[in-house]
């Protein structure tokens, strides 16, 4: 999948701009969860988005392009994939992994790794577009340049990974009821899943 990134990383990027109310508003779900101090990792960080917006200042993705954007966003960035993470057991605080997962050949490994590099009671940061909302249905249809090759997840499929790879007490927001084409204003998150097409889903290394 980082061939598609690294063609199309400007289309990528310019998206953020493009629909502003839905980036902000997934900004202010991931927030909820996001610990307030701590040295945090993104995993997938692409042109750096959302680490730059949330103070995140490590990244890692394969696509060389969308990390020399990441870079001039002030974001430390790594060549590399999720499942073969190039720190030390026990380094980070938080690990954040947005949209991500649906494009990583092996999402169980790239669980392992965060775990393992995750301090004791670290926390996993998981943003989706949950397969079963309105949004995941649409891109599932809508087979784009960087969709077609995805695998969308559930909230529960993601919850079950993370149990299995030792993350416990789990939390969850949700925000983007309506297509983020017509947004006019930051949708507030809510508490739970069902409703939004954008769900948050932390939870704390318990092994």
């Amino acid at each position: 999948m980082s061939g598609v990134f690294d063609k199309h990383y400007r289309k990528y990027d310019a998206w953020y701009d493009q629909h502003k109310f839905a980036f902000l508003s997934e900004l202010e779900a991931v927030k909820k969860v996001l610990p307030r101090t701590g040295r945090g990792l993104e995993i997938g960080v692409g042109t750096g988005r959302f680490a730059a917006s949330l103070g995140i200042t490590m990244g890692i993705d394969p696509a060389r392009q969308m990390l020399k954007i990441a870079r001039k966003r002030g974001v430390n960035t790594r060549l590399g994939s999720g499942e073969e993470l190039l720190f030390g057991d026990k380094t980070f605080d938080y690990v954040l992994i947005i949209i991500t997962l649906c494009f990583v050949k092996n999402p169980k490994k790239v669980i392992a790794e965060t775990s393992r590099i995750l301090k004791k009671n670290g926390r996993i940061i998981i943003g989706i577009i949950d397969k079963e909302s309105f949004l995941g249905k649409f891109y599932r249809k809508k087979k784009s340049a960087f969709y077609k090759g995805a695998k969308f997840f559930s909230v529960q499929e993601v919850t079950d990974l993370l149990k299995a790879g030792g993350f416990g007490r789990f939390s969850y927001y949700q925000t983007i009821s309506i297509f983020p084409d017509i947004m006019k204003s930051v949708e507030q998150p809510k508490k739970g899943f069902s409703r939004g097409g954008f769900v948050v889903i932390a939870g704390r290394r318990t092994k």
